[in-house]
C-alpha cells in the first residue's frame, strides 16, 4: 500500500452530486501511511458537516474494499466554520466586487423544464416595481430565450472603452447572447470559450449602477455551471424547482453545486404549483409541496410557490412578462411575493 494506491482509491469517491471525485476536487490534503493502516485528512471549502460526514463514510468504505487487509482506515474531514469558508470562498468573497453592482443573484436549476427563465425575467421585473435598479443577465449561451420573454431584440451599442451598452426592456438592462447573434445561428463552443463570454458580459458590459443583477444560468449543474458561479462574484443563488420528486431530486444537486463554490442559498422557489380550475378547484398536476418540504430538509428559506397561470405563458410568448403587462393581476402578485422575501434575504 503506498500513497499512490490511496490516491488512486480515493479517485473513486465521488463528491456527492457531481460525476467528479473528491482529488479531482483538490479536497485530499493529506496521506499518511503506517503498516496496515492508513490516516488521510479531507478538507471542505463548504461548512456543511453532513456533507462531511457522507464523505467520510464513502471513503472509508472504499480504502477497505480497495485494500482487505486494511486493518483501520482513520479519515479525517475539516469542515470550516461559515466565516472561514467566507474568508477563502473562490467565488464572491475572494473577489472584490463588480464596480456599481450592489447585489449579484444566480438563478438555477437543476433540469431543464421548470420555468427558470420566466421566473428570472419576472423576478427582475419584480424587483423594477418594487423601486429597484435592476440587470438581467442571460447566462444560457446554447439556448438563450431572455431577449424572447423580454421582447428585446436590440443589439447592444458600444461605447468609446469598447463596453457594451445593454439595452432596456421594461425597465430592466438586459445582456444576452441572443441579442449577438440571429435567431437561427447556433453557438457552437467549448467550455473555455463560455467562460470568458461570461466574464465578458460581466465585466465588458456597462451596467452602469444596479441594486441588482439577475443572472440566469443554464440548466444543469455540470462543469459549466461550476465555472459560471466561480466567475461570476455570485452574493447567492436561487433554486427553481417543480412539486414532483423527479425535479426534487436535481435540487439537490443544485444545491450541492453552490455550496461547492461557498454560494449561498437565498432560497428555494416553486414553479408550477398548482393550477386552479374554471370551477375554482386547486388541481396540483405535479403533484404538492415537493419545493417547500425540500427547503425544509435542506435548512435553507422557502421564497415561496408559482401557480400554473395562462397569462404567465402568454406573458412570455409575448416579450412582456406578466409582472410588467399587468403587475396587479394574481400571476404577478406571486413574483412579487417572491422577490419581497428575497429583498429581505439580501437585507
Amino acid at each position: 500500500m503506498t500513497q499512490e494506491a490511496v490516491l488512486a482509491a480515493l479517485r473513486l469517491v465521488k463528491y456527492p452530486g457531481y460525476s467528479r471525485d473528491i482529488v479531482s476536487f483538490g479536497l485530499v490534503k493529506e496521506i499518511q501511511i503506517d503498516g496496515d493502516a492508513v490516516g488521510v485528512l479531507i478538507e471542505l471549502t463548504t461548512p456543511n458537516p453532513e456533507l462531511g460526514e457522507k464523505i467520510a463514510d464513502a471513503a472509508r468504505l472504499t480504502l477497505r474494499e480497495q485494500f482487505p487487509a486494511l486493518k483501520d482506515a482513520h479519515v479525517q474531514v475539516r469542515v470550516p466554520t461559515p466565516q472561514q469558508a467566507a474568508a477563502t470562498a473562490p467565488g464572491m468573497a475572494a473577489r472584490n466586487k463588480v464596480p456599481g453592482l450592489a447585489r449579484i443573484v444566480a438563478v438555477a436549476s437543476g433540469k431543464g423544464g421548470v420555468g427558470k427563465s420566466t421566473c428570472s425575467v419576472n423576478l427582475a421585473c419584480a424587483l423594477v416595481n418594487l423601486g429597484a435598479k435592476v440587470g438581467l443577465l442571460d447566462c444560457d449561451i446554447y439556448g438563450p430565450s431572455v431577449p424572447l420573454m423580454m421582447g428585446q431584440r436590440d443589439r447592444p451599442q458600444i461605447t468609446e472603452d469598447e463596453k457594451l451598452v445593454p439595452p432596456v426592456a421594461h425597465g430592466v438592462k438586459v445582456m444576452s447572447m441572443g441579442l449577438l447573434v440571429q435567431d437561427d445561428q447556433p453557438v457552437i463552443w467549448r467550455g473555455p470559450m463560455i467562460q470568458k463570454t461570461i466574464q465578458q458580459f460581466v465585466h465588458q458590459v456597462d451596467w452602469g449602477t444596479l441594486d441588482y443583477l439577475i443572472v440566469d444560468l443554464p440548466p444543469g449543474t455540470g462543469d459549466a455551471q461550476l465555472s459560471l458561479c466561480q466567475t461570476v462574484p455570485l452574493d447567492g443563488g436561487v433554486i427553481v424547482t417543480t412539486p414532483q420528486e423527479a425535479s426534487i431530486g436535481v435540487v439537490r444537486k443544485g444545491i450541492a453545486m453552490f455550496e461547492k463554490v461557498n454560494v449561498p442559498i437565498l432560497g428555494i422557489v416553486e414553479n408550477m404549483s398548482y393550477f386552479i380550475a374554471p370551477d375554482g378547484s386547486r388541481v396540483e398536476i405535479f403533484g404538492n409541496g415537493g419545493g417547500c418540504m425540500e427547503a425544509g430538509r435542506r435548512g435553507v428559506p422557502f421564497l415561496g410557490e408559482v401557480p400554473i397561470y395562462t397569462a404567465i405563458r402568454e406573458g412570455g410568448d409575448a416579450g412582456v412578462p406578466v409582472v410588467a403587462g399587468a403587475p396587479d393581476s394574481a400571476p404577478a402578485e406571486a413574483f412579487l411575493a417572491v422577490a419581497r422575501r428575497l429583498r429581505e434575504r439580501l437585507g
